[in-house]
């Protein structure tokens, strides 16, 4: 069984990016968890009458976290009637990356998936502050992130945007496999080159790909890069009606130069699609 960890804000987002998990595996029974984080945020040098604020205060947002919870248990429950999913809920007083690491380690989690604009719904935040954070701290498990109340569609359609500079091993290419398994998807292979050709390493890695997706349909797309790779992903999902893009986050990659720029700015690439991040196997 598929162990999935949705955080939540409480956001309409949040439960867009849950009930689209939900759908994305309605065909094979799945245990969610959803995880909300509050944090109490007391002075440190505090008297001992003070202390009993902090106190107050730490059971009123436990309090409010459960009850929030509960309330998003019974709608995804009834959302979800249909399918063949269990949910169980988890309140905690601590930072969200910690949390979702450890909750990884001790629920086994398969994959994480967020909304990518928080309650704060500031446009200009790119896939919200948390959801950037998650994606640099998390280690070891693939985080997919869910447009501001996306509709669920198949992912029929999915790009994969490479260099070929990096030589993937099977195991990181596994969620990619896994999720064009399920709706018999066409794999985009999509490469931005700055060069006539590939060189000697590049054409290794790409040999090496085309093995490992040669049971699934796929197709290579070569564009020329012309303007910022930003803008030329998101042309390239319209063009190809793309439902879903997927990269592998390593260093020095497209997808950590992005991850890295400042969180408040205006960068031209606010995901469109869901947006599978597998993280660094190697």
């Amino acid at each position: 069984m598929k162990r999935i960890l949705v955080p939540t804000d409480f956001s309409n987002n949040a439960y867009s990016a849950l009930f689209y998990a939900t759908r994305l595996f309605q065909n094979q029974p799945c245990q969610f968890y959803i995880l909300n984080t509050f944090d109490v945020n007391t002075p440190i040098l505090t008297s001992r009458i003070d202390t009993s604020k902090g106190d107050i205060l730490y059971q009123q947002l436990a309090r409010e976290s459960k009850d929030k919870l509960t309330e998003t248990f019974h709608a995804i429950v009834r959302d979800t009637d249909e399918l063949d999913h269990t949910f169980e809920t988890i309140s905690v007083s601590k930072k969200l990356p910690e949390t979702i690491n450890k909750t990884i380690k001790i629920k086994e989690i398969d994959l994480v998936v967020m909304g990518t604009k928080g309650a704060s719904g500031a446009k200009e935040i790119f896939m919200g502050s948390n959801t950037v954070k998650v994606i640099q701290k998390i280690k070891g498990c693939p985080v997919l992130m869910v447009p501001d109340e996306f509709d669920f569609e198949k992912p029929v359609e999915i790009a994969f945007p490479t260099d070929f500079r990096r030589f993937y091993i099977e195991e990181e290419l596994k969620p990619l496999i896994e999720i064009a398994s399920l709706f018999n998807a066409h794999i985009r292979i999509f490469h931005i080159h700055e060069e006539e050709k590939l060189d000697e390493i590049q054409e290794h890695n790409y040999a090496a790909l085309k093995k490992y997706l040669k049971d699934f349909k796929h197709s290579m797309h070569w564009v020329f890069k012309l303007s910022k790779k930003t803008e030329l992903i998101n042309t390239f999902i319209q063009q190809f009606s793309v439902n879903m893009l997927v990269m592998v986050n390593y260093k020095h990659s497209f997808m950590e130069g992005i991850t890295h720029e400042p969180v408040i700015k205006k960068i031209g690439f606010h995901p469109i699609v869901p947006f599978l991040v597998i993280p660094d196997m190697s």
